[in-house]
Parts: structure tokens; sequence; C-alpha cells
């Protein structure tokens, strides 16, 4: 998916399923902040321009699907359109003006030459769920099973587990919206999505 697909296909979901007050003006940050240009990572999953757009709507598909093959035709009547679009759409808005473009030098069979590659500039060190459920919350209100489930989305990668937490195993417990999530990004990340940097 290029970069102006996957904006269209994100715009078209969010227009269509997000409604609550406030959304208009967060979809506004949103085009202007580098969120449809900006790389979903710095070398990892889909590491070029458009890359964070083209995840989000990677991972609101696959959220979707996996709703509908577990919950069946009534999969809306457990979590709604809107709850699905937003936490799918929404739970990377962390990485919105948060990389940069920069060089360095690279050995080829020819000698030396300045490569581009993606550098973290982190410009609001708030974490990253937790950073998403922040900026959210800006502009909307989130129920409480959609802030637990942006803010957990990373699983067993989330630093804060690394420490030694064990409010993500809670929260699973608790909310299943967050566990679908965690899936989808995964799958998404590792079945959807081209790995390593590219530019275009």
């Amino acid at each position: 998916m290029d970069v102006i697909m996957a904006k269209n296909r994100f715009a078209e979901i969010y227009t269509k399923y997000v409604n609550r007050e406030g959304s208009d003006k967060l979809f506004a940050y949103l085009e202007n902040s580098d969120f449809f240009t900006a790389p979903a990572s710095g070398r990892f999953h889909m590491a070029q321009e458009g890359g964070l757009c083209t995840h989000s709507v990677n991972v609101y598909e696959r959220l979707l699907s996996l709703v509908k093959a577990d919950l069946g035709d009534g999969y809306a009547e457990v979590y709604s359109d809107e709850t699905l679009a937003i936490v799918g759409l929404l739970h990377d808005v962390c990485k919105v003006n948060t990389y940069v473009v920069d060089y360095r030098n690279v050995k080829e069979k020819d000698g030396w030459v300045k490569k581009p590659f993606y550098k973290v500039e982190e410009r609001f060190p708030y974490g990253h769920g937790e950073k998403s459920v922040f900026i959210v919350s800006q502009y909307m209100r989130l129920t409480a099973e959609e802030a637990i489930s942006i803010n957990w989305h990373m699983g067993g990668f989330d630093q804060r587990v690394k420490g030694g937490s064990y409010s993500v195993s809670e929260a699973y417990d608790k909310y299943k919206l967050a566990v679908y999530l965690h899936i989808a990004d995964v799958m998404a990340t590792y079945l959807d999505e081209e790995r390593g940097e590219k530019f275009q």
C-alpha cells in the first residue's frame, strides 16, 4: 500500500466510524503532523515513508478480522465499530513527530557512502502505549477498555513489562480487547509488513 492509498484508507475508516466529540480535532492534529508520512519504526517493520499509517490500517484490519472470527456476526454487540477503529488506528500515535532522517557512513565495495536512516528524536518522552493514550485523550474521551487496550498493546515487548511490571497480565485478564489488539499488532507486524529500511 503506497502513502496515498494508506492515507485514503485510514481516512475512510476513521470518518466512517469515529464520530465522538473531538474526533475531528484529533484528525486535524494527525493531518498537521507527520502521521501520514512517518515510518512505523526506525529499522524494523515498515521503516519507510508512510509506514506508520500503513501499519495502523493493517492493525485495524487484523483486529476486525480477529474479533469477527472469534465473536461472529454479533461482534458489534460486544465491541462497537467505533471502538475497533479507535484502538486499531490510533494505538501508535505515540510515534508522531518522533523520527527524523539522518545519514550514516556505510561501507560498500567501492568505498564509504552516506546512507539515510530513520533516527529517533523523542520530543515528548512519555513512554509508548501510555503516550498514545495521552495524545488521543487531549482531543477525545476514551473508554476504560479503549485506554487499557492502547496502553498495553505492546504486551511483553513493553518496557514496563521488561522492567518487571505484572500489570499487562491483569489488563489482559480484565479487558479482552487489549488481547485482541496485541495479537493484531503482532500479526500485522510479522505477517503483513516489510522488514528493514526502505527509502524512496
